[in-house]
């Protein structure tokens, strides 16, 4: 049971006392700097059980220089964040593998123009250690913001940069959106597909953009007819099929930008009269079991390992506050991680 000395909250100085060591040993072992021996720190660590210590943490931060908080910044609406399955796995792997590193997530939202100074102003502010960024649109202030405040930052995600920006400047973790696309279109053409549509996400976002690549990868001769945006939402891909279908009534395919968007396109080809895969062959892209295995039918869809990206983002950023990069023309390039896809086949195609 932990004793409380003097009838008052224990001190560092008590902890030193009872291990027998000084106040600056009982502090690198408390901090995690390895350079005490292993008995030593191991009776510390006694100590500070015995005694029920708890560290001041502001005291700490002065040491460590640490807050032990990492913001989670999204550009999307609030309301979305909450319903869908793609970031609930994300956010999962990321405060997974904050907790291990000893680190809170705080997560800050950008709805609107006036949230970038209310969200700098935060990040600027030495709240917390690092940033960890996703859903950015196309030359987004953010990646510049966090560059000229020095604060560390991974992005979910590869930045569209306007000119004159370097892209080795910024650590952002992806998946493979072109090669993934590449598959499912070409899985298609092998089923004997021969009008093959898409329904790309909003095309200011770098992942639309390398799906809507990866397509024209496969079709670089796909007239217009076949190509219809969405959004990345349900409903989104609910409008965008009944597009095509007014556009290309003989259309025998879609592959889907994201399994949101391709559950919307199915409904949409059943209240159409469209069997799948009879009349047209839907593959999506994400492979979020939540909603890929219970559609009618089973999705065939394009897996990218969510969760793990958000647990890589997160143990990269972890690893660039405990070993800052160095800054300035003689910097190395920080290495992004683009991770693999592959194809999960279902019944829709």
């Amino acid at each position: 049971m932990a004793e409380r000395l003097h009838g008052q909250r224990p001190t560092l100085e008590d902890v030193a006392r009872r291990a027998g060591v000084s106040k600056s040993t009982v502090s690198r072992v408390i901090n995690g700097e390895p350079k005490v021996r292993a008995a030593v720190a191991e009776r510390i660590r006694g100590a500070v059980a015995e005694l029920g210590y708890v560290p001041n943490q502001a005291a700490r931060k002065l040491v460590t220089r640490h807050n032990n908080a990492v913001a989670v910044v999204v550009t999307e609406p609030q309301n979305r964040l909450f319903v869908d399955p793609y970031f609930d796995c994300h956010l999962r792997g990321i405060r997974q593998e904050l907790v291990r590193h000893g680190a809170q997530p705080v997560l800050l939202f950008i709805e609107e123009q006036d949230d970038y100074p209310r969200v700098c102003d935060f990040l600027g502010g030495g709240h917390v250690d690092g940033a960890l960024l996703f859903s950015l649109l196309a030359d987004d202030p953010l990646p510049d913001m966090v560059e000229q405040m020095g604060l560390p930052a991974v992005f979910g995600g590869r930045p569209l940069l306007g000119s004159g920006h370097r892209s080795d400047v910024y650590t952002y973790v992806d998946a493979d959106n072109r090669g993934g696309a590449r598959e499912a279109v070409r899985y298609l053409v092998s089923l004997g597909r021969r009008r093959i549509a898409t329904i790309t996400g909003p095309l200011d976002q770098a992942a639309a953009i390398d799906r809507l690549d990866g397509y024209r990868d496969v079709l670089p001769a796909t007239p217009p007819r076949l190509l219809a945006q969405g959004d990345f939402t349900v409903r989104g891909g609910a409008d965008a099929m009944a597009l095509l279908l007014d556009q290309a009534p003989d259309l025998d395919a879609v592959f889907v930008a994201s399994d949101l968007m391709a559950s919307g396109a199915l409904r949409t080809l059943r209240e159409r009269g469209r069997t799948v895969p009879d009349d047209v062959a839907v593959v999506g892209f994400d492979d979020l079991t939540p909603i890929a295995e219970v559609t009618e039918p089973p999705l065939t869809t394009v897996h990218q390992d969510i969760e793990e990206m958000g647990r890589l983002m997160a143990r990269m950023l972890c690893h660039r506050t405990s070993h800052p990069p160095l800054r300035g023309d003689d910097a190395p390039s920080l290495a992004s991680v683009v991770t693999p896809t592959r194809l999960v086949i279902r019944d829709s195609a």
